[in-house]
Protein backbone atom coordinates (compact mmCIF):
# COMPACT_ATOMS: atom_id res chain seq x y z
CA UNK A 1 0.00 0.00 0.00
CA UNK A 2 2.81 2.39 0.90
CA UNK A 3 4.59 1.69 -2.39
CA UNK A 4 1.33 2.23 -4.29
CA UNK A 5 0.81 5.63 -2.63
CA UNK A 6 4.43 6.51 -3.34
CA UNK A 7 3.98 5.51 -7.00
CA UNK A 8 0.86 7.68 -7.27
CA UNK A 9 2.68 10.67 -5.78
CA UNK A 10 5.59 10.21 -8.18
CA UNK A 11 3.18 9.95 -11.09
CA UNK A 12 1.42 13.15 -10.04
CA UNK A 13 4.77 14.93 -9.83
CA UNK A 14 5.71 13.63 -13.30
CA UNK A 15 2.46 14.91 -14.80
CA UNK A 16 2.89 18.28 -13.07
CA UNK A 17 6.39 18.55 -14.49
CA UNK A 18 5.10 17.83 -18.01
CA UNK A 19 2.34 20.45 -17.70
CA UNK A 20 4.79 23.09 -16.46
CA UNK A 21 7.29 22.17 -19.19
CA UNK A 22 4.69 22.28 -21.97
CA UNK A 23 3.44 25.63 -20.64
CA UNK A 24 6.98 26.99 -20.84
CA UNK A 25 7.55 25.67 -24.37
CA UNK A 26 4.19 27.05 -25.50
CA UNK A 27 5.48 30.55 -24.78
CA UNK A 28 3.03 31.38 -22.00
CA UNK A 29 5.96 32.46 -19.80
CA UNK A 30 7.61 34.37 -22.63
CA UNK A 31 7.87 37.87 -23.97
CA UNK A 32 4.96 39.92 -25.19
CA UNK A 33 5.12 43.18 -27.12
CA UNK A 34 5.36 45.26 -23.93
CA UNK A 35 7.81 43.16 -21.96
CA UNK A 36 7.95 39.97 -19.97
CA UNK A 37 4.82 38.36 -18.62
CA UNK A 38 7.07 37.03 -15.86
CA UNK A 39 10.42 38.44 -14.67
CA UNK A 40 13.48 37.25 -16.59
CA UNK A 41 14.84 35.52 -13.49
CA UNK A 42 11.66 33.43 -13.19
CA UNK A 43 11.70 32.54 -16.89
CA UNK A 44 15.37 31.49 -16.59
CA UNK A 45 14.49 29.38 -13.55
CA UNK A 46 11.81 27.56 -15.55
CA UNK A 47 14.21 27.14 -18.47
CA UNK A 48 17.10 25.60 -16.55
CA UNK A 49 14.86 23.59 -14.23
CA UNK A 50 13.10 22.03 -17.21
CA UNK A 51 16.41 21.29 -18.89
CA UNK A 52 18.10 19.95 -15.74
CA UNK A 53 15.24 17.72 -14.64
CA UNK A 54 14.68 16.37 -18.18
CA UNK A 55 18.39 15.61 -18.64
CA UNK A 56 18.57 13.89 -15.25
CA UNK A 57 15.52 11.72 -15.95
CA UNK A 58 16.75 10.80 -19.44
CA UNK A 59 20.10 9.73 -17.99
CA UNK A 60 18.32 7.82 -15.22
CA UNK A 61 16.39 5.94 -17.90
CA UNK A 62 19.52 5.48 -20.02
CA UNK A 63 18.48 2.08 -21.38
CA UNK A 64 15.28 3.53 -22.85
CA UNK A 65 17.29 6.47 -24.18
CA UNK A 66 19.63 4.14 -26.05
CA UNK A 67 16.62 2.32 -27.53
CA UNK A 68 15.17 5.63 -28.71
CA UNK A 69 18.48 6.62 -30.30
CA UNK A 70 18.66 3.32 -32.19
CA UNK A 71 15.06 3.75 -33.39
CA UNK A 72 15.56 7.37 -34.51
CA UNK A 73 19.11 7.63 -35.82
CA UNK A 74 18.31 10.21 -38.51
CA UNK A 75 16.51 12.42 -36.02
CA UNK A 76 19.45 12.36 -33.62
CA UNK A 77 21.84 13.10 -36.49
CA UNK A 78 19.71 16.15 -37.31
CA UNK A 79 19.76 17.27 -33.67
CA UNK A 80 23.54 16.74 -33.55
CA UNK A 81 24.08 18.85 -36.69
CA UNK A 82 21.97 21.64 -35.20
CA UNK A 83 23.82 21.48 -31.88
CA UNK A 84 27.36 21.35 -33.28
CA UNK A 85 26.65 23.99 -35.93
CA UNK A 86 28.49 26.51 -33.72
CA UNK A 87 31.68 24.97 -35.17
CA UNK A 88 31.02 26.53 -38.59
CA UNK A 89 28.68 29.31 -37.46
CA UNK A 90 29.17 32.91 -38.59
CA UNK A 91 28.44 33.87 -34.97
CA UNK A 92 29.66 30.89 -32.90
CA UNK A 93 28.91 32.55 -29.57
CA UNK A 94 25.25 33.10 -30.57
CA UNK A 95 24.85 29.56 -31.88
CA UNK A 96 26.59 27.99 -28.89
CA UNK A 97 24.47 30.03 -26.45
CA UNK A 98 21.29 28.89 -28.19
CA UNK A 99 22.41 25.27 -28.45
CA UNK A 100 20.99 24.60 -25.00
CA UNK A 101 17.50 24.88 -26.52
CA UNK A 102 17.99 21.96 -28.89
CA UNK A 103 19.34 19.79 -26.05
CA UNK A 104 16.53 20.84 -23.71
CA UNK A 105 13.75 20.10 -26.20
CA UNK A 106 15.32 16.74 -27.11
CA UNK A 107 15.61 15.65 -23.48
CA UNK A 108 12.07 16.77 -22.69
CA UNK A 109 10.63 15.08 -25.79
CA UNK A 110 12.50 11.87 -24.96
CA UNK A 111 11.18 11.83 -21.42
CA UNK A 112 7.63 12.70 -22.46
CA UNK A 113 7.49 9.93 -25.07
CA UNK A 114 9.18 7.34 -22.85
CA UNK A 115 7.14 7.78 -19.68
CA UNK A 116 3.69 8.51 -21.12
CA UNK A 117 1.49 6.66 -23.56
CA UNK A 118 -0.04 8.49 -26.51
CA UNK A 119 -3.35 8.59 -24.66
CA UNK A 120 -1.73 10.31 -21.67
CA UNK A 121 0.21 12.66 -23.92
CA UNK A 122 -2.98 13.93 -25.58
CA UNK A 123 -4.65 14.41 -22.19
CA UNK A 124 -1.71 16.37 -20.77
CA UNK A 125 -1.33 18.58 -23.86
CA UNK A 126 -5.07 19.34 -23.84
CA UNK A 127 -5.01 20.16 -20.12
CA UNK A 128 -1.96 22.40 -20.52
CA UNK A 129 -3.49 24.40 -23.37
CA UNK A 130 -6.82 24.61 -21.55
CA UNK A 131 -5.03 26.23 -18.62
CA UNK A 132 -3.31 28.58 -21.08
CA UNK A 133 -6.66 29.50 -22.62
CA UNK A 134 -8.22 30.24 -19.21
CA UNK A 135 -5.13 32.22 -18.22
CA UNK A 136 -5.37 34.21 -21.45
CA UNK A 137 -8.97 35.19 -20.69
CA UNK A 138 -7.97 36.21 -17.16
CA UNK A 139 -5.09 38.27 -18.56
CA UNK A 140 -7.57 40.25 -20.67
CA UNK A 141 -9.50 41.16 -17.52
CA UNK A 142 -6.63 41.65 -15.07
CA UNK A 143 -3.79 42.78 -17.39
CA UNK A 144 -5.23 44.09 -20.67
CA UNK A 145 -1.80 45.34 -21.80
CA UNK A 146 -0.60 41.72 -21.70
CA UNK A 147 -3.71 40.01 -23.07
CA UNK A 148 -4.76 42.43 -25.84
CA UNK A 149 -2.77 44.02 -28.65
CA UNK A 150 -2.45 47.81 -28.44
CA UNK A 151 -0.27 48.27 -31.54
CA UNK A 152 -1.36 48.04 -35.18
CA UNK A 153 -3.25 44.87 -34.19
CA UNK A 154 -5.21 46.88 -31.62
CA UNK A 155 -8.07 44.91 -30.07
CA UNK A 156 -6.82 41.47 -31.16
CA UNK A 157 -6.55 38.90 -28.38
CA UNK A 158 -3.04 37.57 -27.78
CA UNK A 159 -3.51 36.19 -24.27
CA UNK A 160 -0.37 34.95 -22.54
CA UNK A 161 1.37 34.13 -25.82
CA UNK A 162 2.72 37.49 -26.96
CA UNK A 163 1.18 37.73 -30.43
CA UNK A 164 -2.21 37.01 -31.96
CA UNK A 165 -0.81 34.58 -34.56
CA UNK A 166 1.00 32.54 -31.91
CA UNK A 167 -2.07 32.61 -29.69
CA UNK A 168 -4.23 31.48 -32.62
CA UNK A 169 -1.78 28.65 -33.35
CA UNK A 170 -1.97 27.45 -29.74
CA UNK A 171 -5.76 27.43 -29.93
CA UNK A 172 -5.66 25.33 -33.13
CA UNK A 173 -3.42 22.86 -31.30
CA UNK A 174 -5.86 22.94 -28.40
CA UNK A 175 -8.74 22.06 -30.74
CA UNK A 176 -6.78 19.12 -32.18
CA UNK A 177 -5.95 17.71 -28.74
CA UNK A 178 -9.51 18.05 -27.45
CA UNK A 179 -10.81 16.45 -30.64
CA UNK A 180 -8.35 13.58 -30.05
CA UNK A 181 -9.13 13.10 -26.34
CA UNK A 182 -9.55 9.41 -25.40
CA UNK A 183 -13.06 8.04 -24.96
CA UNK A 184 -12.64 7.84 -21.17
CA UNK A 185 -12.79 11.65 -20.86
CA UNK A 186 -16.07 13.43 -20.18
CA UNK A 187 -17.80 14.46 -23.38
CA UNK A 188 -18.79 17.83 -21.91
CA UNK A 189 -15.10 18.56 -21.24
CA UNK A 190 -14.13 17.49 -24.76
CA UNK A 191 -16.79 19.48 -26.61
CA UNK A 192 -16.43 22.54 -24.40
CA UNK A 193 -12.67 22.58 -25.06
CA UNK A 194 -13.24 22.34 -28.81
CA UNK A 195 -15.83 25.15 -28.87
CA UNK A 196 -13.80 27.31 -26.50
CA UNK A 197 -10.70 27.04 -28.72
CA UNK A 198 -12.67 28.00 -31.85
CA UNK A 199 -14.14 30.99 -29.99
CA UNK A 200 -10.64 32.16 -29.01
CA UNK A 201 -9.34 31.71 -32.56
CA UNK A 202 -12.03 34.14 -33.70
CA UNK A 203 -11.11 36.61 -30.93
CA UNK A 204 -7.46 36.49 -32.00
CA UNK A 205 -8.52 37.88 -35.43
CA UNK A 206 -5.59 35.89 -36.85
CA UNK A 207 -6.52 35.24 -40.46
CA UNK A 208 -3.69 32.73 -40.79
CA UNK A 209 -5.00 30.73 -37.81
CA UNK A 210 -8.55 30.93 -39.10
CA UNK A 211 -7.61 29.56 -42.53
CA UNK A 212 -5.44 26.78 -41.05
CA UNK A 213 -8.17 25.80 -38.58
CA UNK A 214 -10.81 25.56 -41.31
CA UNK A 215 -8.56 23.43 -43.51
CA UNK A 216 -7.42 21.20 -40.65
CA UNK A 217 -10.90 20.64 -39.28
CA UNK A 218 -12.08 19.64 -42.76
CA UNK A 219 -9.13 17.29 -43.33
CA UNK A 220 -9.37 15.72 -39.85
CA UNK A 221 -13.06 14.98 -40.27
CA UNK A 222 -12.29 13.45 -43.67
CA UNK A 223 -9.70 11.13 -42.10
CA UNK A 224 -12.06 10.23 -39.28
CA UNK A 225 -14.94 9.28 -41.54
CA UNK A 226 -13.07 7.63 -44.44
CA UNK A 227 -10.64 5.16 -42.93
CA UNK A 228 -10.17 2.32 -45.44
CA UNK A 229 -7.67 -0.38 -44.60
CA UNK A 230 -5.12 -2.01 -46.84
CA UNK A 231 -5.61 0.19 -49.89
CA UNK A 232 -2.63 1.74 -51.68
CA UNK A 233 -4.97 4.30 -53.20
CA UNK A 234 -5.73 5.60 -49.72
CA UNK A 235 -2.06 6.27 -49.01
CA UNK A 236 -1.73 8.13 -52.28
CA UNK A 237 -4.91 10.03 -51.51
CA UNK A 238 -3.66 10.99 -48.05
CA UNK A 239 -0.30 12.22 -49.33
CA UNK A 240 -2.24 14.16 -51.94
CA UNK A 241 -4.34 15.72 -49.19
CA UNK A 242 -1.18 16.74 -47.33
CA UNK A 243 0.10 18.53 -50.41
CA UNK A 244 -3.32 19.94 -51.25
CA UNK A 245 -3.75 21.18 -47.69
CA UNK A 246 -0.48 23.11 -47.79
CA UNK A 247 -1.18 24.56 -51.24
CA UNK A 248 -4.74 25.43 -50.26
CA UNK A 249 -3.54 27.19 -47.12
CA UNK A 250 -1.07 29.24 -49.13
CA UNK A 251 -3.54 30.09 -51.88
CA UNK A 252 -6.56 30.77 -49.69
CA UNK A 253 -4.54 32.98 -47.40
CA UNK A 254 -2.52 34.98 -49.90
CA UNK A 255 -3.96 34.75 -53.41
CA UNK A 256 -4.24 38.15 -55.04
CA UNK A 257 -8.06 38.11 -55.28
CA UNK A 258 -8.23 37.55 -51.52
CA UNK A 259 -5.34 39.72 -50.41
CA UNK A 260 -7.31 42.92 -50.22
CA UNK A 261 -10.21 41.32 -48.39
CA UNK A 262 -7.86 39.73 -45.86
CA UNK A 263 -5.86 42.90 -45.36
CA UNK A 264 -2.67 41.45 -46.86
CA UNK A 265 -0.32 42.74 -49.49
CA UNK A 266 1.22 41.05 -52.51
CA UNK A 267 4.51 40.42 -50.69
CA UNK A 268 2.78 38.32 -47.99
CA UNK A 269 3.27 41.08 -45.40
CA UNK A 270 6.90 41.51 -46.41
CA UNK A 271 7.82 37.84 -46.36
CA UNK A 272 8.71 37.28 -50.01
CA UNK A 273 11.61 39.80 -50.13
CA UNK A 274 13.07 38.11 -47.04
CA UNK A 275 12.62 34.68 -48.59
CA UNK A 276 14.33 35.83 -51.78
CA UNK A 277 17.39 37.01 -49.86
CA UNK A 278 17.49 33.81 -47.79
CA UNK A 279 17.41 31.60 -50.88
CA UNK A 280 20.05 33.71 -52.59
CA UNK A 281 22.41 33.64 -49.60
CA UNK A 282 21.79 29.94 -48.98
CA UNK A 283 23.51 29.24 -52.29
CA UNK A 284 26.73 30.66 -50.79
CA UNK A 285 26.74 27.99 -48.07
CA UNK A 286 24.33 25.31 -49.28
CA UNK A 287 25.45 22.20 -47.42
CA UNK A 288 25.55 23.07 -43.70
CA UNK A 289 24.24 26.63 -43.69
CA UNK A 290 25.35 29.49 -41.46
CA UNK A 291 24.86 27.87 -38.05
CA UNK A 292 21.75 27.71 -35.89
CA UNK A 293 20.40 31.22 -35.35
CA UNK A 294 23.39 32.88 -37.03
CA UNK A 295 21.69 34.13 -40.19
CA UNK A 296 19.33 36.35 -38.20
CA UNK A 297 21.73 37.16 -35.36
CA UNK A 298 21.44 40.83 -34.23
CA UNK A 299 24.79 41.79 -35.83
CA UNK A 300 24.39 39.68 -38.95
CA UNK A 301 24.77 41.51 -42.25
CA UNK A 302 22.32 39.05 -43.79
CA UNK A 303 19.63 39.93 -41.25
CA UNK A 304 20.32 43.60 -41.92
CA UNK A 305 20.02 43.02 -45.67
CA UNK A 306 16.73 41.15 -45.22
CA UNK A 307 15.35 43.87 -42.97
CA UNK A 308 16.35 46.65 -45.36
CA UNK A 309 14.32 44.96 -48.07
CA UNK A 310 11.22 45.72 -45.98
CA UNK A 311 11.96 48.99 -44.21
CA UNK A 312 14.98 50.95 -43.03
CA UNK A 313 16.48 49.98 -39.69
CA UNK A 314 14.41 46.84 -39.13
CA UNK A 315 16.08 43.52 -38.26
CA UNK A 316 13.77 40.47 -38.62
CA UNK A 317 14.09 37.84 -35.85
CA UNK A 318 13.61 35.00 -38.34
CA UNK A 319 12.51 34.38 -41.92
CA UNK A 320 8.83 33.58 -41.23
CA UNK A 321 9.25 30.21 -42.93
CA UNK A 322 10.35 27.21 -40.90
CA UNK A 323 11.82 25.32 -43.85
CA UNK A 324 13.92 28.23 -45.13
CA UNK A 325 15.06 29.04 -41.60
CA UNK A 326 16.12 25.45 -41.11
CA UNK A 327 17.96 25.53 -44.45
CA UNK A 328 19.96 28.70 -43.72
CA UNK A 329 20.70 27.39 -40.20
CA UNK A 330 21.94 23.88 -41.03
CA UNK A 331 21.91 23.77 -44.82
CA UNK A 332 20.24 21.63 -47.44
CA UNK A 333 21.61 18.53 -45.70
CA UNK A 334 19.68 19.45 -42.55
CA UNK A 335 16.56 20.31 -44.54
CA UNK A 336 16.81 17.03 -46.47
CA UNK A 337 17.12 15.04 -43.23
CA UNK A 338 14.07 16.77 -41.79
CA UNK A 339 11.99 16.03 -44.91
CA UNK A 340 12.95 12.34 -44.77
CA UNK A 341 12.18 12.15 -41.03
CA UNK A 342 8.87 13.94 -41.54
CA UNK A 343 7.74 11.65 -44.38
CA UNK A 344 8.71 8.52 -42.42
CA UNK A 345 6.66 9.67 -39.43
CA UNK A 346 3.78 10.87 -41.60
CA UNK A 347 3.60 7.35 -43.06
CA UNK A 348 3.68 5.83 -39.56
CA UNK A 349 0.96 8.24 -38.42
CA UNK A 350 -1.20 7.25 -41.41
CA UNK A 351 -0.78 3.58 -40.58
CA UNK A 352 -1.72 4.18 -36.95
CA UNK A 353 -4.73 6.35 -37.79
CA UNK A 354 -6.18 3.76 -40.17
CA UNK A 355 -5.45 0.78 -37.94
CA UNK A 356 -7.30 2.12 -34.91
CA UNK A 357 -10.68 3.45 -33.84
CA UNK A 358 -9.26 5.27 -30.81
CA UNK A 359 -9.55 9.08 -31.08
CA UNK A 360 -6.04 9.66 -29.71
CA UNK A 361 -4.52 7.71 -32.61
CA UNK A 362 -5.56 10.53 -34.95
CA UNK A 363 -3.49 13.09 -33.06
CA UNK A 364 -0.03 12.36 -34.57
CA UNK A 365 -1.43 12.66 -38.09
CA UNK A 366 -3.35 15.84 -37.26
CA UNK A 367 -0.35 17.41 -35.55
CA UNK A 368 2.00 16.62 -38.45
CA UNK A 369 -0.45 18.33 -40.82
CA UNK A 370 -0.59 21.37 -38.54
CA UNK A 371 3.20 21.48 -38.31
CA UNK A 372 3.69 21.56 -42.07
CA UNK A 373 1.01 24.21 -42.62
CA UNK A 374 2.17 26.50 -39.82
CA UNK A 375 5.76 26.51 -41.03
CA UNK A 376 4.83 27.94 -44.42
CA UNK A 377 4.55 31.44 -42.94
CA UNK A 378 6.06 31.02 -39.46
CA UNK A 379 9.31 29.61 -38.09
CA UNK A 380 8.37 26.77 -35.76
CA UNK A 381 10.97 24.06 -36.33
CA UNK A 382 14.35 24.42 -34.63
CA UNK A 383 13.83 28.12 -33.90
CA UNK A 384 14.46 28.64 -30.16
CA UNK A 385 12.59 26.27 -27.81
CA UNK A 386 9.01 26.03 -29.05
CA UNK A 387 6.25 23.55 -28.34
CA UNK A 388 5.89 22.53 -31.99
CA UNK A 389 9.42 21.14 -32.15
CA UNK A 390 8.98 19.48 -28.74
CA UNK A 391 5.80 17.76 -29.93
CA UNK A 392 7.42 16.80 -33.23
CA UNK A 393 10.19 15.05 -31.29
CA UNK A 394 7.68 13.44 -28.93
CA UNK A 395 5.54 12.28 -31.85
CA UNK A 396 8.52 10.79 -33.68
CA UNK A 397 9.72 8.95 -30.57
CA UNK A 398 6.22 7.69 -29.82
CA UNK A 399 5.53 6.49 -33.36
CA UNK A 400 8.88 4.67 -33.57
CA UNK A 401 8.12 3.01 -30.23
CA UNK A 402 4.70 1.96 -31.49
CA UNK A 403 6.20 0.47 -34.65
CA UNK A 404 8.84 -1.37 -32.62
CA UNK A 405 6.17 -2.84 -30.34
CA UNK A 406 4.01 -3.90 -33.29
CA UNK A 407 6.94 -5.74 -34.86
CA UNK A 408 7.81 -7.70 -31.73
CA UNK A 409 4.41 -8.34 -30.14
CA UNK A 410 1.04 -9.68 -31.23
CA UNK A 411 -1.32 -6.89 -32.15
CA UNK A 412 -3.31 -5.73 -29.15
CA UNK A 413 -4.78 -2.30 -28.56
CA UNK A 414 -3.45 -2.37 -24.99
CA UNK A 415 0.17 -3.23 -25.88
CA UNK A 416 1.41 0.34 -25.76
CA UNK A 417 -0.23 0.90 -22.36
CA UNK A 418 1.30 -2.33 -21.05
CA UNK A 419 4.72 -1.35 -22.38
CA UNK A 420 4.57 2.03 -20.64
CA UNK A 421 3.43 0.38 -17.40
CA UNK A 422 6.36 -2.04 -17.65
CA UNK A 423 8.73 0.91 -17.93
CA UNK A 424 7.17 2.53 -14.86
CA UNK A 425 7.55 -0.61 -12.75
CA UNK A 426 11.16 -0.93 -13.89
CA UNK A 427 11.76 2.67 -12.89
CA UNK A 428 10.31 2.21 -9.39
CA UNK A 429 12.13 -1.07 -8.82
CA UNK A 430 15.36 0.54 -9.91
CA UNK A 431 14.89 3.23 -7.28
Amino acid sequence: MTQQIFSQIIRLLEKSFIVVGLTFFSGAFGVDSLGLVLPQSVVSLFRFSTWGISAFLVLLLWQNTLIKISQNLLLFILVAIAYFSFIWSQFPEVTYFNSRDILMTTCFGLYFATRFSLKEQVELIAFTLFIGAIGSILSVVALPSVGIHTDHHAGALKGLYGHKNHFGGMMILMWLTFFSLPKENLKIYKYFGMMFSVFLILLSTSKTSLVISLLLISIVFFYKNFRWKGKISVVLLDVGILILGCVSFFVFTYWVELLTGLGRDATLTGRTPIWGIMISRLMDRPFFGYGRGAFFAPKSSYAFEAGQAIRSGWIPPHGHNGFLDLAVDIGLIGLGLFIIIYLVNFTRALKQAYASHNPEDLFPLSFLLLLIMNNITESLLIYQSNIYWVLFLTTAFTLSQKEWIDEDEDEDEDIEENYIMHQRHSYFNHN
